[in-house]
């Protein structure tokens, strides 16, 4: 497996190694960044972070396969970790739609409407419910990545979604 070979490589002090795995999941990072942090200089301001401390860590890690959620688990820790000094915690609320041939208008409307649906939730529900929809991950890296256990995940995904059925339900009942 090439992964493998590179982090074996990275852990022997090879830079290039290094950079070519983070390269191979470039785009990964910086939307999972994006999420937590909102802005794009705030996303690239993470992602430089988890760089260096992965650079700094890498001999720490045990199981070479284990690279990219190992990687993705420090990306997270160390957003959560800045927005703790902000303060604050947007998760997609200054989100922008990617730049593409769609129309910009629908994109943006969609964009608007998540949002009001998911201010229905808590916060570690808008995050289990972002990390399984917006960015397509298992139950199992999620958990990793949040530190609480797989059924929590499950439960936050559930619950988040049960208010936001019940919060349109009793919506869509008004307007009739």
């Amino acid at each position: 497996m090439k992964v493998v070979r590179l982090v074996k490589k990275a852990k022997k002090g090879s830079k290039e190694a290094l950079l070519q795995l983070i390269m191979n999941q470039r785009d990964d990072y910086y939307r999972l960044a994006l999420t937590y942090m909102g802005n794009e200089n705030d996303a690239m301001d993470a992602m430089e972070e988890m760089i260096v401390s992965l650079y700094m860590n890498i001999h720490q890690l045990q199981k070479e396969a284990a690279f990219y959620s190992w990687s993705k688990t420090i990306l997270v820790n160390g957003c959560k970790q800045m927005l703790k000094k902000r303060q604050k915690i947007v998760l997609l609320d200054e989100w922008e739609p990617e730049k593409s041939g769609h129309d910009p208008y629908l994109q943006s409307e969609q964009q608007m409407e998540i949002q009001e649906m998911l201010m229905f939730v808590n916060e570690y529900q808008k995050e289990a419910i972002q990390l399984k929809y917006f960015h397509d991950l298992d139950y199992e890296t999620i958990a990793a990545l949040t530190n609480v256990s797989v059924g929590t995940v499950k439960s936050r995904v559930f619950q988040g979604l049960k208010k936001i059925r019940e919060a349109y339900r009793g919506e869509s009942h008004e307007r009739y």
